[in-house]
């Protein structure tokens, strides 16, 4: 999963979706370091902290869903705008080696190969894991990168 804030207290963010998540879905199996990121897709938005965190579940996809949304609202995430600022925004990356594509639910995430901001992170606690779609590890994917967005290890 990928974790990201970029209002308030970003880090109290970060650490409160941490514990919601661990209470109400799964323990974290491995967690990256926080990284500092320019906003992404609408870019006179506040910088973001994101953060990579591993889990391993038996719950369904779509309930895993659920609860991430429910964890984003008891955390005031609004959506009001695409790409718009956020208390909190939690993504499902990969499930395993599933593929999924029901309405509301892509995994793995369609976008995260052309994301810094999630590579990052994720080669740091995921290098030899291999996307399911396009077979290439992590590692690779981020070595391929076109994305020149900074990101920043805190």
């Amino acid at each position: 999963m990928l974790l990201g804030s970029n209002l308030g207290d970003r880090r109290a963010f970060l650490k409160k979706a941490l514990q919601h998540i661990e209470a109400d879905i799964a323990p974290v199996t491995k967690i990256s370091a926080i990284y500092e990121t320019q906003s992404w897709g609408k870019t006179d938005a506040p910088d973001y902290l994101n953060q990579v965190i591993l889990l391993k579940t038996d719950l369904p996809p779509n309930i895993v869903l659920q609860k991430i949304l429910d964890i984003e609202n008891i955390l005031g995430r609004r959506r009001e705008e695409k790409w718009g600022s956020r208390t909190i925004d939690i993504d499902i990356l990969f499930y395993g080696q599933d593929i999924i594509a029901e309405t509301g639910l892509n995994v793995p995430h369609p976008e995260l190969h052309k994301r810094r901001f999630t590579l990052e992170p994720l080669s740091e606690i995921a290098p030899d894991f291999v996307h399911p779609v396009l077979k290439k590890n992590i590692f690779l994917l981020k070595s391929e990168l076109k994305d020149s967005l900074i990101v920043k290890k805190l």
